[in-house]
């Protein structure tokens, strides 16, 4: 597949015309995106290729040279990326901040978490911890934050599972057979995942609110249509969208 010049195939017979565009973004923004697709595709008369993962991940992808025309990754990446020119200067626009929660299965008892004390003793009494990639994801570098500030990481080290991101994470936590888990990761990933329960947001002593921004890649044939996209993402029409899918209001 190629970007937003041609891709001809035969169809019925007839030659048909049909154009691509791709995204890279965080998982933080999979429920969004997926949401909005239909009408992303019809009003830019593409067809959305998406790939969703790690923001590390997604950006170790994007300077690799992996087909790119919308990032969607935290507001200081994009930043970076923009200094360095592999966004466009003037393109990017905040989707808004997303906070990071602690979730378990559905209908499981939800463990007090409130605050840090509570926290902890909610994840020491777990049979299995699940959690984003903790080198190259948000919330997964801040949890292993959180389990050495509470000063249980190694207590509970035998516990963890990691995932390559949030929502491989919350997906593998549904699908176990282990009694007593508990799980942290983005909002917007527990929000969209069946079988698992939001219980609340870190504790304040712990809490991360994530700014996640859009932008058009510098090089893509199809800026116009990438911008489109991001214009729909961050539209005041689709804020209610945003907001019932864990994204705070953009400051």
């Amino acid at each position: 597949m190629v970007g937003c010049d041609q891709v001809s195939q035969h169809q019925i017979g007839l030659i048909v015309l049909s154009r691509f565009f791709h995204l890279l973004s965080g998982g933080a923004a999979q429920g969004l995106v997926n949401a909005l697709k239909a009408s992303i595709e019809s009003t830019t008369d593409t067809q959305l290729i998406c790939t969703f993962g790690a923001v590390g991940s997604m950006k170790q992808k994007l300077m690799d040279g992996a087909p790119c025309d919308v990032v969607i990754l935290t507001a200081a990446l994009i930043e970076q990326l923009t200094a360095s020119g592999h966004v466009l200067a003037g393109s990017s626009r905040d989707l808004g901040p997303v906070k990071t929660g602690v979730a378990v299965k559905s209908g499981t008892p939800w463990p007090e978490v409130e605050t840090a004390a509570q926290l902890k003793i909610a994840l020491l009494a777990a049979t299995g911890i699940y959690f984003p990639d903790p080198q190259l994801a948000t919330a997964g570098i801040h949890f292993m934050k959180v389990l050495n500030g509470l000063g249980i990481a190694d207590t509970v080290a035998h516990k963890l599972r990691p995932f390559p991101n949030g929502n491989a994470a919350m997906n593998a936590m549904a699908a176990c057979d282990e009694p007593h888990v508990i799980g942290c990761t983005q909002v917007t990933e527990i929000l969209i995942t069946a079988g698992i329960d939001l219980v609340a947001n870190l504790p304040l002593e712990f809490e991360l609110a994530t700014m996640y921004t859009a932008g058009v890649r510098s090089t893509s044939s199809c800026a116009a249509e990438a911008q489109a996209m991001i214009d729909m993402l961050t539209s005041q029409e689709n804020a209610a969208l945003r907001a019932k899918g864990g994204f705070l209001p953009a400051a």
